[in-house]
């Protein structure tokens, strides 16, 4: 084996014979070769990815460890190479955000009628990465319970065996690699978590910031001391308590970690994955159906703004949708698939009548009180503008203490809760589903039921969250996790390129802004308790003024705003429940087409959605590599050139083919280098 001098002075020797290229810049020419043109995107791929956000690149990544395999990815936004300032220096998701810029979607719901008729930005990623790009950078589990619940919903045979907790589980752990914190942060933020829980080879970083200030180790106590327990192993599937999660940061250089970073740019050249972004979906197209009367995608079609040229790319094998839950049921609508009665409307014509497309949709509510602070926080320490400050280990800091709360800590009287749930929903579950729709009317109560019997369980309908980020202040959240209250997203246009409207129908169920008001209450009395107490001055916001229960409710309505964790619109229900795709992640009705993210999961999770969803999308690519018996090839090796699209590449000026013998050399070598380097 080399020793590492010898192999750093090759490389320097190398590149030095070679108009001193940097490995950098190899590593840059070794990623660029993924992305290509419309004019150099090949006619044909087995796979096409409809979305570069978290789950696509996952699925891209692990398809073409095959080397036979090819696969497009399609991404409506830009790689966000231009503005990795932004993106990779955690502390730049509260001062830097691209939050309302060209890399955020920018979406609005309609207006609230009982949250005071206010319309609410729904900010997603609009970029390589989706939203994992530009979020907090939670890494949260769900429990246990919430996903065998979500199993036990299917009624499929394939169930079993592909979802469930210890399905989920492993498939979480397989993509990460976890790093515990250094003592100083363990013992500082009063961290608790087992390294066994967590995976220890997988593309995601998930570790924790470089740097923790002492209020933060107030938190757990602070808990405790009103009866709230720690949470010492919260990713194992119980992460009911208090806890300071991890997050999908890496600890070798302190920046973000992301489905990007992760899953994509560190791969070695793969002349069979391609993609094209700026390129935003425009409909997939249908051609013929099968024996059993499913619709069959032959291509799918692309443009890059509404009035530019229309491209089409065909599929051999099929359309994996990654778009979320907001752009995957805009895709399936704008190609045909969805309630008739919306696709009428909107001008587009009905490939297959799937009335669940768009609807269940269910989103995290959350509202803070603020206090003046009597300790230095991390926004005091930014606004210093010191040079510690500007340290990569300081800018790592992130919040990520929180707790999960059930309803026998919200409230005296659970069963009188209990109670006036129900009678709320059995006094008017038609007017809490916006569908005429007996299979969407079904699934909503299915999830209403599964969700009551959350209530006493360890699962958290409330969660609680620590914010430090603000210069003076200290902020505690509740935010609603389990919601009664379904929305729906919709089209009203034929173009692709107008928004989808989204109208989560907020506290339409009245059980919601009752838990939400008690919610805030518990926030109160946990900023009365030692030791966080004594870092907390006045209450700011929204101040002793508000304190009837009217009046919390009242402020709640003027106040509220998604914690950005939509889901359901897609969801992975039965088909006479509103469902729009099996346990396969395949669109009822069509034959070769998937959805696979965050917008299948029918129950809302206690949980931040990244680390649910890293675990679906490595189980989706798992599901479709064994549909079509792909053998599964290290991540590590770099495959020959696909044998099954000879046109690929023919006018790429970085294709590997062209490379010369010792630019391949050099670069492989390098690549190694870099490898050692950063790892």
């Amino acid at each position: 084996m080399w020793s590492n001098k010898l192999l750093l002075t090759t490389i320097a020797s190398l590149l030095l014979q070679t108009n001193a290229h940097t490995p950098y810049q190899y590593s840059q020419a070794l990623r660029a070769r993924i992305y290509v043109t419309q004019s150099t995107v090949a006619d044909s791929y087995d796979f096409v990815i409809a979305g570069g956000g978290l789950a696509g690149l996952v699925i891209a990544s692990r398809l073409t460890e095959d080397p036979n395999t090819t696969v497009l990815v399609l991404e409506a936004g830009a790689t966000g190479d231009a503005v990795g300032d932004s993106i990779n220096p955690p502390v730049g998701t509260y001062y830097n955000s691209l939050v309302g810029t060209s890399y955020d979607w920018q979406h609005v719901t309609t207006p609230q009628q009982n949250a005071a008729g206010r319309t609410i930005r729904w900010p997603r990623g609009k970029v390589l990465g989706g939203s994992t790009a530009i979020n907090g950078m939670y890494y949260v589990r769900p429990s246990d319970i919430e996903v065998e619940a979500w199993k036990g919903m299917l009624n499929s045979d394939n169930a079993a065996g592909l979802w469930g907790w210890d399905n989920l589980y492993a498939a979480m752990k397989k993509s990460e690699t976890f790093t515990p914190p250094t003592p100083d942060v363990e013992t500082t933020g009063n961290i608790q978590f087992n390294a066994q829980s967590y995976g220890a080879a997988g593309p995601l970083h998930v570790s924790y910031p470089g740097f923790m200030l002492s209020v933060v180790g107030n938190w757990t106590p602070s808990l405790e001391a009103i009866g709230i327990a720690t949470a010492a192993d919260p990713a194992n599937g119980k992460n009911f308590g208090g806890f300071v999660s991890a997050v999908s940061i890496n600890p070798t250089n302190w920046t973000r970690a992301y489905s990007k970073s992760a899953y994509i740019d560190p791969l070695p050249p793969r002349s069979n994955l391609d993609i094209l972004v700026s390129a935003t979906v425009t409909r997939i197209i249908f051609n013929g159906n099968n024996t059993s009367g499913d619709q069959i995608a032959s291509g799918v079609e692309f443009a890059t703004s509404a009035t530019g040229t229309k491209n089409t790319v065909k599929v051999n094998k099929e359309v994996i949708v990654t778009g979320g839950a907001l752009g995957s049921p805009n895709v399936l609508m704008h190609s045909g698939v969805g309630p008739k009665d919306v696709l009428d409307a909107a001008g587009v014509p009905v490939v297959v009548n799937l009335p669940g497309v768009g609807q269940h949709l269910q989103d995290h509510l959350a509202a803070p009180v603020v206090w003046q602070s009597k300790v230095e926080t991390a926004g005091d320490i930014h606004a210093s503008n010191s040079a510690f400050s500007k340290q990569a280990q300081t800018m790592s800091f992130i919040n990520s203490a929180i707790a999960y709360i059930n309803a026998s800590t919200l409230f005296d009287n659970v069963a009188e809760f209990e109670a006036g749930i129900a009678n709320a929903f059995n006094t008017s579950v038609q007017s809490l589903v916006h569908s005429q729709s007996s299979e969407v009317i079904d699934g909503y109560k299915a999830i209403y039921s599964a969700t009551q019997n959350f209530v006493t369980q360890g699962v958290g309908l409330i969660e609680l969250l620590l914010s430090i980020n603000a210069p003076g202040s200290i902020t505690i959240q509740a935010a609603l996790q389990h919601p009664y209250s379904q929305g729906r997203v919709y089209i009203n246009s034929s173009s692709a390129f107008d928004p989808i409207v989204i109208d989560p129908q907020y506290f339409s169920h009245p059980a919601d802004v009752v838990v939400m008001r008690e919610g805030i209450k518990l926030v109160r009395q946990l900023g009365s308790a030692a030791p966080i107490s004594n870092a907390l001055g006045a209450e700011t916001f929204p101040g002793p003024g508000v304190s009837s229960d009217q009046d919390i409710e009242t402020w709640l309505a003027g106040i509220v705003s998604t914690e950005f964790h939509p889901q359901a619109t897609c969801s992975m229900l039965p088909r006479s429940q509103g469902g729009v795709v099996n346990a396969n992640l395949q669109v009822y009705g069509l034959a070769n087409v998937r959805v696979a993210d965050s917008s299948v999961f029918p129950l809302s999770f206690s949980a931040h959605l990244a680390a649910p969803t890293y675990g679906l999308a490595e189980t989706a690519a798992e599901i479709i590599k064994n549909a079509y018996k792909a053998p599964i090839i290290s991540n590590n090796t770099a495959g020959p050139a696909s044998q099954t699209n000879p046109s690929k590449g023919k006018n790429n000026a970085l294709a590997f083919a062209t490379w010369s013998k010792k630019e391949t050399i050099l670069a492989t070598i390098a690549l190694a280098g870099i490898i050692m380097l950063v790892c």
